[in-house]
């Protein structure tokens, strides 16, 4: 589980053409195992950590690139990836201290619209 986003990066970059599908498709696997666990709290709540780490793992990658002195992208794009980052770091501690099955909402949103925005826009 180390390195569990590391190795999902890199098996998902042999299958994609770039970047930016690369990063949506792990952040709707993120999402989609979210709202597995949402679904089937009782159940699967268990999984919670597991979950919360792999998105906390995936996001500290996309925080780290955005702060980045030689990330291409527009500092106004770059600042932007950096407090969303920041807001789902700190919501994933809130959610690992009083785990809720509503709290996982926020980061499965976010999950999926970022990776709808990567899938929409065309690079830059």
């Amino acid at each position: 589980m180390h390195n569990q986003a590391t190795t999902a990066y890199q098996a998902v970059a042999k299958r994609t053409g770039s970047p930016r599908d690369l990063e949506a498709n792990l952040l709707s696997k993120s999402a989609v195992n979210l709202q597995r666990i949402r679904d089937d709290w009782d159940v699967a709540r268990d999984d919670l950590h597991g979950a919360l780490k792999f998105n906390r793992k995936l996001w500290n990658v996309f925080l780290n690139s955005a702060t980045r002195e030689d990330n291409p992208l527009p500092v106004s794009i770059r600042q932007n990836v950096a407090n969303l980052g920041l807001f789902v770091l700190k919501h994933t501690i809130r959610v690992e201290a009083n785990p809720q099955r509503s709290h996982l909402d926020v980061l499965i949103n976010i999950n999926r619209e970022v990776a709808a925005g990567l899938r929409a826009s065309p690079p830059a």
